[in-house]
């Protein structure tokens, strides 16, 4: 039958054979199928994130999965935020993303982590019901204007004059496009790993991605391979949980997404978790078959991430260690399927289930996943702009691990940004970049183009200088008016957020300007808590910056306190008592966009220039900065070649003021 161009309301089901073409057919076919002003590769975290920001920004948008079945996937831990990463998820929601809510409806648990560090590094953690995360996801998806959710794979990108025009399915579809966003994940080139066996895999057994990299390649990519592993998953009633410790949620549960209002119905922890330990036996077990580690026995050439090793590199690594905390976690409220946290192997399953079995609770324990590693091709992220757009094919975006980053929340975070700028891109408008002082999203892209990375990048608060600034609770105040300004914030977001403002200013008015009279109720309220009393009447805001009182214990004593939500008390604490911290990071900021504002010439000849080490030169010339203050975050770029870079700019500036033309 044939078939004429352009028609697509009918496909038949087709096999295939691992050369990408049909069963008893030399070629495929090529027809124009429907066009878009977007391709978004993968439904993955990057991916969703990705198209519906496209989409809601009024791109027409198709998002392409391998598999419907695999949207949203979660084929590592089932959970959502962390140290850092909840920083990233309360940031993608402050610009209008999607993850927050999706994570706050499909709760299991929920924890702040570092309760008892500083607000900087506060995080929050949700265990989510790995099913009920993929409905959610697949039915907004479904639901969304502008937006096609189709099952196909991606075998190849066309270009005209060098920018990207279209995709092509291995069905043969050609989808006309005007950009498209890479969201591979670890399906790219992917080859599982379990001991002595080894086949091409995506996770959780889908198949992989295979002839896109070599479209890739022909396109001029720099690509490198990665590899990541994840635990087994085990059977609930082989666990004598007996043998653990119980881990609690919080109460009250603190929710993800700032777009919960104080009457929706508060979040409730439906399970409790567990932590266990490895012990000598464990090590040992491991230590006698690392011979069998495809890791150790070099059969994988792909780099590993260092913050999240495997159980036999914690062994190997740091020998002199006499046990490894692991955590126990539902998969879903649905199912028996538990999932090991911090016990990622690609030892054969035979010996996975010995050393498992020689822990305290895991003695009779059923595997029902066998822990695996998988190595995946991935793109040198310093062929990227700070747009996430390659920088020698026009219309290519990257987004998640495709750029060399590992989690579910960086990958989401890459998605936001790169469907924002494909969007705008297209619509003519300029690029939205944040810097490093904006948001952990800034950060995160900054550290990938300016830095590179050559293992799995995972953001953690050490990586930022801001932190102080970039905390969790106050990720609305500082994205979202810029998410308002995108297109990506409602009107009824945007009243409930201008009015949290207003209470916010005016309670940090009130608290500096209110003073309180000594009285035996204040001085015994000092005394309790261990700081002095006072004589005379003290400002509000000193109290509540003695690190042993909170907000919270002088409301008693402050009749005028208004009601107020816990978030708004969160921020006014955290303001006073971190006020000259933050005074002086907001200089340091203010010395750095400085920097910022100083755009360096695409044209600068930086091999040429003798004042500036070769090392210097040669970074320079690769990564080619967009202004002085990437510059100066180079590796190998040091203050002296900076003050070359400005002398040059000044030379620059005058030759051009002189120029009669």
């Amino acid at each position: 039958m044939k078939v004429r161009a352009g028609f697509s309301s009918f496909l038949p089901l087709l096999c295939y054979n691992e050369s990408n073409h049909l069963k008893g057919s030399d070629s495929i076919l090529e027809y124009t199928a429907q066009s878009c002003d977007v391709a978004v590769i993968g439904a993955g975290h990057a991916g969703i994130e990705a198209a519906l920001a496209c989409a809601r920004l009024g791109m027409e948008t198709i998002l392409f999965t391998l598999s419907l079945d695999a949207v949203a996937n979660m084929p590592c831990n089932p959970s959502i935020g962390g140290t850092a990463k909840g920083h990233l998820v309360r940031e993608i929601d402050a610009l209008g993303g999607e993850m927050g809510r999706a994570a706050d409806a499909t709760m299991l648990q929920s924890r702040m982590l570092n309760r008892g560090k500083g607000p900087a590094v506060h995080s929050l953690r949700v265990q989510s019901d790995r099913r009920a995360y993929h409905a959610y996801m697949k039915r907004v998806l479904e639901q969304q204007p502008h937006l096609l959710l189709r099952q196909a794979e991606i075998v190849d990108l066309r270009t005209e004059d060098g920018h990207i025009s279209a995709v092509v399915t291995a069905l043969g579809a050609v989808h006309p496009a005007k950009a498209a966003i890479l969201c591979s994940g670890t399906y790219l080139g992917g080859r599982i790993f379990i001991g002595e066996y080894s086949a091409p895999s995506g996770p959780d057994g889908m198949h992989a991605s295979e002839a896109l990299t070599g479209a890739l390649r022909r396109l001029g990519l720099p690509l490198r391979r990665f590899k990541t592993g994840t635990p087994a998953r085990v059977l609930r009633s082989s666990v004598d949980f007996s043998q653990l410790e119980v881990q609690v949620g919080d109460d009250p549960v603190t929710p993800f997404s700032f777009d919960r209002g104080e009457n929706d119905p508060p979040l409730v922890n439906r399970v409790v978790c567990h932590m266990g330990y490895t012990n000598e036996r464990t090590h040992e077990i491991i230590r006698e078959n690392i011979g069998r580690s495809p890791l150790y026995a070099g059969k994988i050439e792909g780099v590993g991430p260092r913050y999240c090793p495997s159980l036999e590199d914690k062994v190997i690594r740091f020998a002199e260690r006499s046990r490894h905390s692991f955590f126990v976690e539902p998969m879903g409220a649905d199912t028996e399927e538990l999932y090991l946290q911090g016990m990622s192997s690609s030892l054969p399953e035979e010996v996975q289930l010995a050393f498992y079995r020689s822990i305290r609770g895991l003695e009779h324990v059923q595997l029902m996943r066998t822990a695996y590693a998988i190595e995946y091709d991935c793109i040198d992220p310093l062929a990227l702009l700070p747009t996430l757009e390659c920088i020698h094919v026009p219309g290519l975006y990257g987004a998640g691990q495709f750029n060399g980053t590992s989690g579910y929340e960086e990958a989401a975070a890459q998605g936001l940004i790169s469907g924002i700028n494909a969007a705008r891109k297209i619509a003519g408008k300029t690029p939205f970049v944040l810097d490093r002082a904006s948001s952990y999203i800034g950060t995160l892209i900054d550290d990938l183009v300016t830095k590179g990375c050559c293992e799995p990048y995972r953001m953690m608060t050490s990586r930022s200088e801001y932190r102080l600034l970039l905390r969790q609770d106050n990720a609305d105040t500082r994205l979202t008016p810029l998410g308002r300004e995108i297109g990506l914030i409602s009107d009824r977001r945007w009243r409930r957020f201008e009015e949290k403002q207003r209470c916010l200013r005016e309670e940090l008015t009130r608290v500096r300007t209110v003073v309180l009279q000594p009285s035996e109720a204040l001085n015994a309220l000092l005394v309790s808590h261990e700081t002095s009393p006072v004589s005379t009447g003290v400002p509000l805001c000193d109290l509540i910056r003695r690190p042993q009182l909170s907000y919270a214990d002088l409301r008693p004593l402050d009749p005028a306190a208004p009601a107020l939500p816990d978030s708004i008390v969160e921020q006014v604490e955290i303001e006073i008592k971190y006020e000259g911290y933050i005074r002086r990071q907001l200089e340091q900021v203010e010395r750095m966009r400085r920097l910022e504002s100083r755009p360096l010439p695409p044209d600068f000849d930086y091999l040429a220039m003798r004042g500036l080490r070769l090392e210097a030169r040669e970074k320079l010339d690769h990564i080619r900065p967009l202004n002085l203050g990437q510059a100066s975050r180079i590796s190998g770029v040091s203050p002296a070649d900076i003050s070359i870079l400005l002398i040059e700019l000044e030379n620059r500036q005058r030759r051009n003021s002189h120029d009669p033309a």
